[in-house]
């Protein structure tokens, strides 16, 4: 089992940021390789679709809306793993008007070397946290 962490800190309450990206269907609204989502099984399935059209599933595991966290498993996607479970939370800073946003996954990398599947996810989760901070201060991009 690999497993990789990202975190930002971003200019915002966490309320805003949660409101934002707490949705399990809200990827698209923040995520721009991320451009479609459709959710099913009331709500507790995603279908995303990324630049390319390609598809990914994936399912809400866990969800706490006090502690601005969810978990998610991948049903379904092109990725070189098996056994995905991934946490997205926001977490407050202590006497900043900060959050900090961390995303992080476990994985068994299958056809690829822990560190192939580690750079991966953890390229995908920089990117999309730099994404996110983009999207809450457009006038610092």
């Amino acid at each position: 089992m690999a497993t990789t962490t990202a975190s930002i800190d971003v200019p915002a309450s966490p309320d805003r940021i949660w409101q934002l990206i707490g949705g399990f269907d809200s990827l698209p609204d923040w995520l721009p390789y991320i451009p479609t989502s459709e959710l099913s099984e009331g709500g507790r399935v995603r279908s995303l679709r990324d630049e390319d059209g390609g598809v990914i599933i994936e399912r809400l595991e866990a969800f706490d809306n006090t502690a601005r966290t969810y978990t998610y498993s991948i049903l379904q996607a092109p990725f070189p793993v098996t056994g995905y479970l991934s946490t997205l939370t926001v977490h407050t800073v202590p006497g900043q008007d900060t959050a900090r946003v961390e995303w992080s996954g476990t994985f068994t990398p299958t056809g690829v070397s822990d560190e192939d599947a580690i750079a991966l996810f953890h390229g995908i989760y920089t990117d999309g946290l730099t994404a996110l901070h983009r999207t809450l201060t457009p006038e610092a991009a």
